[in-house]
């Protein structure tokens, strides 16, 4: 009983510090933008990586950063209506 206490504080600690790994009341949608936004600043922080894309898509790296951040507003489009329950 005590180390299933444990690991749950544990986790509740880990789901505070960091947004990313979320709670019980976090949505599909919410956890979808979370990635999203993971992986774009991945990209940004990975200068190779940043520059293949430059490369493959035939764009310079300052239009390429500026599409990259316009994405990271709404990565996956605008948030479903909320329904009363």
């Amino acid at each position: 009983m005590s180390d299933r206490y444990n690991i749950h504080s544990q986790l509740e600690h880990l789901q505070s510090k960091y947004i990313g790994t979320g709670h019980a009341d976090t949505t599909k949608y919410e956890w979808m933008v979370n990635q999203q936004r993971d992986s774009l600043c991945s990209y940004l922080g990975h200068y190779d990586l940043f520059n293949y894309f430059a490369i493959a898509t035939n764009e310079c790296k300052a239009r390429v950063k500026f599409n990259l951040m316009e994405k990271m507003l709404q990565p996956c489009g605008p948030p479903p209506e909320k329904t009363e329950d």
